[in-house]
């Protein structure tokens, strides 16, 4: 096994490796205290960034600005997103009505429909490291890879970076349910009102996205938006991918699968420059294991947490690039069989 990142003994059982009143002991309680004026601070301060950002693109008016434009526009989305991400999880404060409002106010200028997106992402949160139940990055099985359709292996394998958008109407292999639809599968009853409004709130923008295209042109709507927008929805699947995905991170089934283990199958990626601008979201095993810590704590609770688990909060060092590249290539299938087990390349048809 590669030597980056600890890999630990099998622990055979229901029982995790340790509780979470154990781990939570080891974090400061001011970890888990959301400040509404912080918080506010952070969501004001993205959509400030991201005005100047578009003010200058409209001042310069240039070729030659465009890709930093994209770039720099495209990363204060993803910024703005894990703003709303917080608000999904209820760490942005202890208000739901707050929650509610700056998660859509978040969200929805970027095309994600913030109900749908955070009951899919509680699924996530709730089944980490699950191979049958997991929502995100879940890994295919071997049999599953060879009956899968070159469509399926193309999406998953070659274009998994930009079909977020796709995701969002059909999910992934083995879900069912659309994030739009109040009707769909996705939603429990008591929720397909909020549901509702946050399609509503989508079609408004996607009517607005159609006015500004039809007074101004397909290649307007490109420039200042798609183009953008594109690059925030790479970063999200970028992110999310190398969080979940490598070769030394396990995967669980059955009863070998719980929660504390399965969010500890997660690692922290460093990202540089970048980790501030998208709001520690690098800070990746502690928030699986306490979600509800605002992202602006997560390295204060980190601190407490790696101290007590040592190797066994996974934290790498290695660059992303490294670990994409890597990852893309040996990080296909699961084994059919097995309570936990790791990624790997599909066996070679005979």
């Amino acid at each position: 096994m590669r030597k980056h990142l600890s890999i630990l003994p099998h622990k055979q059982s229901m029982n995790p490796s340790h509780s979470v009143n154990e781990l939570r002991k080891h974090i400061p309680a001011k970890a888990f205290e959301p400040s509404i004026p912080l918080s506010l601070f952070y969501f004001f301060w993205d959509v400030l960034i991201l005005s100047i950002i578009y003010f200058l693109a409209f001042q310069v008016n240039e070729i030659w600005f465009l890709p930093i434009f994209w770039f720099s526009a495209g990363t204060m989305m993803w910024a703005l997103f894990v703003v709303g991400h917080d608000c999904g999880h209820g760490s942005f404060s202890k208000l739901t009505w707050l929650n509610f409002l700056i998660g859509h106010l978040a969200h929805t200028p970027i095309l994600v429909p913030f109900h749908g997106w955070k009951v899919s992402h509680r699924t996530h949160h709730n089944n980490t490291g699950n191979i049958e139940k997991d929502e995100s990055w879940h890994p295919l099985t071997e049999s599953q890879f060879q009956e899968a359709d070159p469509l399926t292996k193309m999406a998953r394998f070659k274009l998994f970076l930009i079909v977020f958008p796709l995701y969002l109407f059909v999910r992934s292999t083995g879900r069912d349910g659309s994030h739009f639809h109040p009707k769909s599968p996705l939603f429990p009853q008591g929720e397909r009102k909020n549901a509702v409004v946050s399609t509503f709130s989508i079609l408004l923008m996607a009517g607005f996205l159609g006015w500004v295209t039809w007074n101004y042109g397909f290649v307007f709507f490109l420039t200042y938006f798609f183009a953008p927008y594109t690059v925030f929805v790479i970063w999200l699947s970028l992110v999310t991918y190398l969080h979940h995905t490598d070769v030394d991170i396990p995967w669980y089934r059955g009863k070998d699968w719980n929660y504390v283990d399965g969010a500890l199958s997660t690692v922290d990626r460093s990202y540089g420059i970048f980790e501030p601008i998208h709001h520690n979201i690098g800070t990746h095993v502690v928030h699986h294991l306490f979600p509800t810590i605002p992202h602006y704590r997560l390295k204060l609770a980190k601190q407490g947490l790696k101290s007590y688990l040592g190797e066994e909060y996974r934290d790498s060092k290695e660059s992303i690039l490294s670990v994409f590249l890597r990852s893309s290539k040996e990080c296909i299938v699961v084994p059919d069989d097995g309570g936990k087990v790791f990624y790997k390349r599909p066996e070679a048809k005979v």
